[in-house]
Order: structure tokens, then sequence, then C-alpha cells
């Protein structure tokens, strides 16, 4: 255990030194997608009887969950690699399952303070009801969890920077602007309706959002299956590409 708080306090270190990057920077650009969005759209839409603003506050704190909780593993991991530090973390006698534990759950920190950020500076502009603070927090860490691990898996995969911006750029963005975040998928046709259920985000947001108001477009039970499902699947493949040292160990 004294492995993992070390390795898992340095982690955390790293995000809140630089906490104006890291931290307030993700806040300002929330604040302003609120801004921008709210003032086209509060006077012309209502999705489930909620005001747009209302709607759009809880997928905005849970898309700067996600895109944090990447961005910190994901970094961290791209960055060691690439100045050549990842050997001081190698070195130690650290199981693999360590070395996973605490890049996650850093990631999922960083991930939980930007979300509580964010809720903090647009909850002033809209009415929100935390019916089921329960589903709040358990969307919150199985999101931070899956988009960490991720992060690990794209710093394990990635060489240099660049490889890392392609993966973030083609799958992260995609994944988490097309998952309802700015919109209910029942507005959509239903090819893509169907085509959005495929999205895995898209259950993070809708089952996250439905712990404000009680209604979303799935049962958050299902997707707090698909949520669970995708985490145990994902863990596990981060698990043996570190068992077998997957581009860390030469």
């Amino acid at each position: 255990m004294i492995g993992f708080w070390t390795l898992f306090s340095k982690e955390v270190l790293r995000f809140w030194k630089v906490g104006f990057q890291t931290i307030a920077a993700p806040v300002l650009t929330a604040m302003l997608y609120l801004l921008i969005f709210a003032h086209v759209l509060e006077d012309h839409v209502r999705v489930h009887g909620l005001p747009y603003t209302a709607f759009l506050v809880p997928g905005l704190v849970m898309m700067s969950i996600l895109q944090n909780a990447f961005a910190n593993s994901s970094s961290s991991l791209i960055q060691s690699k690439v100045t050549g530090s990842i050997v001081f973390v190698l070195l130690p006698p650290l199981s693999y399952r360590v070395f996973w534990a605490a890049y996650v759950l850093a990631a999922v920190a960083r991930g939980l303070v930007v979300g509580v950020g964010v809720l903090a500076v647009t909850a002033w502009f809209a009415d929100l009801h935390f019916v089921a603070p329960g589903w709040i927090l358990a969307f919150a860490l199985f999101g931070g969890a899956i988009l960490g691990t991720l992060g690990v898996v794209a710093g394990i995969w990635a060489d240099k920077f660049d490889q890392l911006a392609a993966f973030q750029n083609f799958l992260i963005m995609p994944l988490t602007f097309l998952s309802g975040v700015f919109y209910s998928i029942h507005s959509l046709p239903a090819f893509w309706q169907q085509v959005s259920t495929y999205n895995p985000v898209f259950y993070m947001i809708d089952g996250f959002r439905y712990g404000f108001f009680g209604v979303s477009d799935v049962s958050p039970w299902t997707s707090l299956a698909v949520v669970g499902v995708c985490f145990a699947l994902l863990a596990a493949l981060t698990l043996a590409l570190l068992q077998r040292g997957y581009k860390l160990r030469m």
C-alpha cells in the first residue's frame, strides 16, 4: 500500500500543482459552452419538460469529468515515456494492479474535482434538483474510472504526443460530443437513435442526468449495467497489457 499511495499521491500532485491549466481551464470551457448554447436555445427548446439550461448542465459536468479523467492518465504516461522517467515507476516492486489502480484513481480524482468546479459555476444558471444523489455519484465514479482506464491504454499505446492527440481527437471527442450532452437522442432520426445506443458514453451521460431530474432516455439500471460491463472489460484488457509490459518494458 505504500507504493500505491506514493504513486497515487504523485499523480494527484501532478495535476494539482498546475491547477490553473488542469482545473480552471476546463471549468472555463464548460462555462463558455453553457453561456453560448443556453443563450441561443433557452427560449426555444425544452427537453423532457425541462428548460434547456437545466438539461444541459449535468451533461457538461459529466463531459468534463470524462475528458479530464482521460487526459490525466494518458498525458502522465506519455510524458513519462517520452522523457524516459517511466523507468522510475517501473523499477520499484509495484504490481501491475497497483500501477493501474493508482493511475486510474488519480484520473478519477481530477475528473471529480473538475466536475465539482463545473457544477459550482453552472448551477447558478439552472434549477437543479438532485433527485437521486446516489446515481450521480455512481455514474461519476464509473465514468471517471472508464475514461481513466482508457487513458492508461492510450498512454501505453502511444509513442509520441501526436499519436495521443489522434486518439483523443478521433475517439474521445466524438464519443463525448455525440453522447447526448447537448440533446436528447429522442430528437434524432430513428437510425441515429439506434447508432447512439452503441455509444457507451451515452449511458454515462444519461444515467448521470437521471440523478438530477429523475428523467432519462433509457432506464438508469440499463445504463448502469452497460457502464459496469464496459468498465469490467476495459479493466481486464488494461491489466492484461500491463501484466505483459506491452510497450513499457523493452
